[in-house]
């Protein structure tokens, strides 16, 4: 019997996602593994809810401010863990205890509600930071180039990904905000998927 993850993603019928090995990490956060692969098997266009706090945490950002931090990961920094795109936010997938420390980290920077004088924090749109006690809903392992919407950014690829910590995440947002500076809001968002070259991981 043919399985969904028989052929290599690239042939597919087109359709970009996860591995059988990242399937089998993304499962793990759940507590019945063996039902969410089996949903996956029968349905692999299917997104489901997972639980954050013990494989991953999430840190949830607007699509256009989470694509800037994406940016400055791959471009300056160590790369990234793995991104999905869901309903206008980019969610990057970070280590357990990350959305727990990033919120202090974040504030230590002054990018509370009363901000620094010279208004740098008005251009940072708030962070959701997702940790134990929380869940998030991921993409379906396997995505059509229609889906732009709902997609894998930087699809998970191994059992045991690379998860960017708080510090790294922080260092991101920084440079993200200045980037958003330098951008008009008028400036039409590029709807073309970025390749990411998961190599680069640290």
């Amino acid at each position: 019997m043919s399985s969904a993850w028989d052929a290599p993603l690239t042939e597919r019928s087109g359709a970009v996602g996860v591995t059988a090995d990242g399937a089998a990490w993304l499962a793990s956060a759940g507590p019945y593994p063996r039902s969410t692969l089996a949903l996956w098997e029968e349905r692999p266009h299917a997104p489901v809810v997972l639980p954050c706090g013990t494989v991953f945490d999430v840190v949830s950002a607007p699509a256009m401010f989470g694509r800037l931090m994406l940016d400055r990961l791959w471009g300056e920094g160590p790369g990234s863990g793995p991104v999905a795109a869901f309903r206008g936010r980019t969610l990057l997938f970070a280590a357990p205890g990350a959305a727990q420390r990033l919120p202090s980290l974040l504030e230590w920077e002054e990018w509370g509600s009363d901000g620094r004088p010279d208004g740098r924090t008005s251009t940072v749109p708030p962070l959701l930071c997702h940790g134990t006690g929380d869940a998030v809903t991921v993409p379906p392992p396997l995505t059509s180039p229609q889906d732009a919407a709902t997609r894998w950014m930087v699809a998970p690829d191994t059992r045991h990904p690379w998860l960017p910590g708080p510090e790294i995440l922080l260092w991101a947002a920084v440079r993200a905000a200045r980037a958003a500076v330098r951008i008009s809001i008028s400036h039409p968002a590029d709807q073309g998927a970025k390749v990411y070259d998961v190599s680069r991981r640290r």
